[in-house]
C-alpha cells in the first residue's frame, strides 16, 4: 500500500516492512521502527490527502508466532469468488477487493477447490496492481503423490499470477503425508513462505491434532464460532502450545447464526467493545480467543467489507465479555 503525502511517501509491503521516501531517497524500516518514527499515524493522517492510510493504521493486528510478522485480524475468504468471466459477475468482486485493500486488508485465502476463485483473484489482483500488498494463501488437496502436490501448487501460482505463495495449506488434511514434505521443499526454495493445514469440521479434529503434534507448522486453519466452539477445547490450545498461527473459518457458522439472531438488535453492552452489527459481534468473539490470529469471512459486496472491518477496530472483548457473549447466544 502506498500513501502519497505532502512531504513523505510511505509504503507497506506484505512482509510488514515500511518504506519512507524523502526527496527521492528510499529508506527501509521495520514495522517497529515505523511505529517509533516521529511521523506516527496521527501525523500521517493530517498530511495525507487520502483517508486510506488512517483507516489501515487503526486496524488491529496479531502476530504469526513462527516469524513475528503482523497480520490484520480480518482477512478475506473467497469460496464465492468462483464466478465466470463476464464483467457483470466480476465487477462486485473487484469493488469488494479494492475496498478490502484500501481499508488495509492483506490476507486473502482461496483454494483450487473453490471453482474458478484462484483464476478470478489472479485477474482482479493484477488489474488492481495490488499483489505486493497482499498475503496470499491457497491450498493443495492432491492425494496421489508429492509430485502431484507440486504440480497443483504450480497451477495455483499460474492462476494467481504470482511466483510466490505466502501460505500454502493442506486442504482438509487431504494427502498431508506427502503434501507437507513437498511444501517444505518449496519453502526452502523460497517459493512458499509459510505452510499449514486446514479443516472446517470437528469430525477431523482427532487426526488434525495428531498432525499438529507430529509436524512443525506455521499455521492451522479451523472452524470456530459462537455456534461451533469445540476447537477452543482442543485445537486452539494446542496451536498456542505449539506456536502455530490460527486462521479462523466459519466464524458465522455457515450463516446459520444470522438466522438464529433474526431481527434482534445487538445487545447494548456490546457497544463497550465496539460492536454495531451482528457480524462484528461474531467476528470479535472469534478473534478475541487468545490463540486466534485472524478470521477470513467471505466478502463479495462492499457492505460486507465495510461491516466486517468494523471488527478490526476498537478493542476485543475480554474474558468476562466473551462469557457473556456465549451466555447470550446460548439463551436464544
Amino acid at each position: 500500500m502506498i500513501a502519497r503525502c505532502i512531504f513523505v511517501d510511505v509504503a507497506h509491503n506484505h512482509t510488514g516492512s515500511c518504506y519512507f521516501s524523502f526527496t527521492g531517497t528510499l529508506m527501509k524500516l521495520t514495522r517497529r521502527e515505523f511505529t517509533k518514527a516521529s511521523l506516527g499515524a496521527a501525523s500521517l493522517t493530517m498530511l495525507c490527502s487520502s483517508g486510506a492510510l488512517a483507516d489501515a493504521a487503526r486496524l488491529m493486528t496479531k502476530t504469526i508466532p513462527s516469524s513475528g510478522e503482523q497480520l490484520p485480524v480480518i482477512g478475506l475468504g473467497t469460496n464465492r469468488y468462483g464466478v465466470g468471466q463476464t464483467e457483470t459477475a466480476r465487477a462486485p468482486l473487484r469493488a469488494a477487493l479494492e475496498r478490502f485493500h484500501r481499508l488495509g486488508g492483506s490476507v486473502i485465502d482461496t483454494a483450487p477447490m473453490y471453482r474458478t476463485s484462484e483464476s478470478v483473484l489472479g485477474d482482479l489482483i493484477a488489474e488492481l496492481g495490488i499483489r505486493e500488498d497482499l498475503f496470499l494463501a491457497t491450498k493443495a488437496d492432491r492425494t496421489d503423490s508429492g509430485a502431484g502436490t507440486m504440480e497443483q501448487m504450480q497451477e495455483s501460482m499460474s492462476r494467481l499470477k504470482t511466483d510466490r505463495i505466502d501460505l500454502m495449506q493442506v486442504h482438509n488434511l487431504r494427502g498431508w503425508r506427502h503434501a507437507l514434505p513437498a511444501m517444505r521443499d518449496w519453502q526452502q526454495e523460497g517459493r512458499i513462505r509459510y505452510i499449514g493445514i486446514t479443516t472446517s469440521r470437528s469430525s477431523q479434529y482427532a487426526e488434525f491434532e495428531q498432525v499438529m503434534r507430529r509436524e512443525e507448522l506455521d499455521f492451522v486453519q479451523v472452524n470456530y464460532s459462537l455456534e461451533q466452539r469445540e476447537a477452543a477445547e482442543r485445537i486452539l490450545p494446542l496451536a498456542a502450545e505449539r506456536g502455530m498461527a490460527v486462521m479462523i473459518n466459519r466464524a458465522f457458522g455457515g450463516g446459520r447464526i444470522f438466522d438464529k439472531v433474526g431481527d434482534r438488535p445487538v445487545p447494548y453492552w456490546a457497544e463497550a467493545f465496539g460492536c454495531t452489527s451482528w457480524a462484528q459481534f461474531l467476528l470479535k468473539y472469534a478473534i478475541s480467543h487468545p490463540a486466534a490470529t485472524l478470521c477470513i469471512p467471505g466478502m463479495t459486496k462492499l457492505r460486507h467489507v465495510d461491516d466486517n472491518f468494523g471488527a478490526a477496530r476498537g478493542r476485543l472483548p475480554d474474558a468476562e465479555e466473551r462469557m457473556r457473549q456465549e451466555e447470550f447466544f446460548d439463551a436464544l
